[in-house]
């Protein structure tokens, strides 16, 4: 009985992990990077930038739902809370403001419309209209 109840809750997990999207981070065709430092990511997102290395003017572009804390959790090594503290820091001190929020549903065609934008993505839904970028593992 023991054995059976550990194996249904293995076999549950695996389930939910399997279940996850693999994310990858994407930006405008026309961007000239190929790669990002995972610090220059973080700082982009955070905004404490608005460029990318080559100095071109690089948009941060935040998904709703789950897919956003994945992608901080995943990405850049911030939990959720974190981010939200920090954020209600930025804002109630007047230092930045988060990144513009959309649909999953319209990552794709916003990244695609929008010189410099950076966001994120499952990398089963790559096609054409956006560039992945590989994130260096340097923090």
């Amino acid at each position: 009985m023991l054995i059976r109840q550990f194996l249904s809750v293995s076999l549950l997990l695996a389930c939910a992990a399997a279940a996850q999207a693999e994310l990858v981070v994407v930006t405008n065709p026309a961007n000239n990077i190929s790669s990002l430092p995972r610090s220059q990511l973080s700082r982009i997102f955070l905004g404490q930038s608005g460029s990318f290395s080559d100095g071109s003017s690089a948009i941060a572009l935040d998904v709703s739902g789950g897919t956003r804390s994945q992608f901080y959790r995943e990405i850049l090594g911030k939990e959720p809370g974190q981010i939200e503290k920090y954020w209600a820091r930025m804002i109630f001190t007047g230092k930045a403001q988060p990144p513009r929020e959309i649909k999953v549903s319209d990552i794709k065609s916003v990244v695609a419309e929008t010189p410099g934008a950076v966001s994120y993505i499952d990398s089963s839904k790559v096609d054409g209209s956006v560039k992945v970028l590989r994130i260096d593992a340097a923090r």
